[in-house]
C-alpha cells in the first residue's frame, strides 16, 4: 500500500487523541473556547510540565496553536485536522450501516422462521 501525506496526517491525529488527557484538552478547548496553559491543567491531578507536554503533542499533530501573550501562553483548537480524520472514519460508516442491516434483516428472517415452525398444524393432520 502506497502512503501518501493523508496518512502521516491521521497517524498524527489518532496518535495524539490515543490519551484520555489529550482527548479531554481537546473537549475542553472545543466547548470553552481558548485556555492557558494553567487553565487546562486544572482538572488534571499531575504536574503543569505534564499537561504542558500533553499540549506539545496535540500542536505537533496542528490539533491545537498556541499563542504566546506576555507571560501567558493561550492554547486554541484547531479543528481542520479533526475533520480530516471524521472524514476518514464516516467513509467506514457506510460499510458499518451495510452490515449492521445485513444483520437486522437475517435475525428478523430467523425470527419469522421460528415463529412460523411453531404455530399449530391445521385441524386434519393434529387429529391422526
Amino acid at each position: 500500500m502506497v502512503e501518501d501525506s493523508r496518512d502521516y496526517v491521521l497517524d498524527d491525529v489518532f496518535g495524539a487523541l490515543a490519551h484520555p488527557a489529550r482527548r479531554a484538552i481537546v473537549e475542553r478547548l472545543a466547548a470553552r473556547g481558548p485556555a492557558t496553559v494553567m487553565e487546562l491543567a486544572t482538572p488534571f491531578d499531575v504536574s503543569l510540565n505534564a499537561v504542558s507536554k500533553h499540549v506539545k503533542v496535540l500542536e505537533r499533530a496542528c490539533l491545537v496553536r498556541r499563542e504566546v501573550l506576555g507571560r501567558e501562553h493561550w492554547i486554541r483548537l484547531d479543528a481542520r485536522r479533526l475533520a480530516q480524520a471524521s472524514a476518514w472514519v464516516d467513509r467506514y460508516g457506510a460499510y458499518w450501516t451495510g452490515a449492521l442491516d445485513a444483520l437486522e434483516r437475517l435475525v428478523l428472517e430467523e425470527q419469522q422462521h421460528e415463529e412460523s415452525s411453531m404455530e399449530p398444524k391445521n385441524r386434519g393432520e393434529a387429529d391422526r
